[in-house]
């Protein structure tokens, strides 16, 4: 039987969610768990996406096919007792045998979070510690130029081996949710490895008046990585929903 799990997790402490020789990742965790739960048989399991090294995830989902026949409720608890406390699975359903969850997937939302006021020691791991002023109300412009349909090859790394970067992104807005905390918002129908904080840094750089929003239209139409500048740190951003 086939069931897609949706998982949250901190990533603060793994390399990636994908498994990698020698070193922690999410995956690992959950195909452990989850040969425990199945006889201790073999199942590996086939994620939405991937999120690299310290980014964390609220809404990652990933499908997996099962030998033993249990109920959804019960998977979930028996995966749960499982993982280690930073890896949850919020949600359990069965799928039928063709559902994918990487090419089942109709968009995903990601969100970043930046503090701009004082160094806040304990969020370290999880909202990028800018410190700095940032022309805001720029930004909150500029990033409409994300919007539409476009060749995201400017913001991809490595974006010589990759044939297709056109993706089309249905959101992408900024706004405060605290004193001086900000939260970036992207929505499309998929995303490309790098491209939501090659975007969040450019929006920085742009925030500190060094480019402006016709030089990151230029950036974006010229396809170009080595025209993109920084990319922004893993710990702000969150995999926070995919829809079916």
């Amino acid at each position: 039987m086939r069931y897609l799990l949706t998982i949250s997790y901190d990533g603060s402490n793994y390399c990636g969610y994908q498994t990698q020789p020698k070193l922690p990742t999410v995956q690992e965790e959950l195909e452990k768990a989850i040969k425990k739960v199945n006889n201790n048989i073999f199942r590996g399991v086939q994620a939405a996406g991937r999120t690299d090294k310290k980014v964390h995830a609220i809404g990652q989902c990933a499908h997996v096919n099962l030998d033993i026949d249990i109920t959804p409720h019960k998977l979930k608890r028996a995966l749960n007792s499982n993982l280690p406390v930073d890896i949850h699975i919020s949600n359990v359903k069965v799928v039928n045998d063709k559902f994918h969850a990487r090419y089942s997937a109709k968009s995903k939302e990601y969100k970043y979070y930046i503090n701009l006021g004082e160094y806040n020691p304990i969020e370290r791991n999880y909202v990028f510690q800018y410190n700095y002023k940032l022309d805001i109300h720029a930004m909150k412009k500029a990033i409409k130029v994300f919007e539409g349909t476009h060749d995201f090859r400017a913001f991809v790394t490595e974006n010589k081996n990759k044939e297709n970067c056109i993706r089309t992104i249905t959101k992408a807005q900024l706004k405060k949710i605290g004193k001086d905390k900000y939260e970036f918002i992207f929505k499309g129908t998929g995303f490309l490895r790098y491209q939501v904080r090659n975007m969040v840094g450019i929006l920085i750089k742009l925030g500190e008046g060094k480019i402006t929003k016709k030089d990151l239209k230029e950036v974006l139409e010229s396809k170009d990585r080595s025209k993109c500048g920084v990319t922004a740190p893993a710990e702000g951003l969150y995999l926070v929903n995919v829809v079916y």
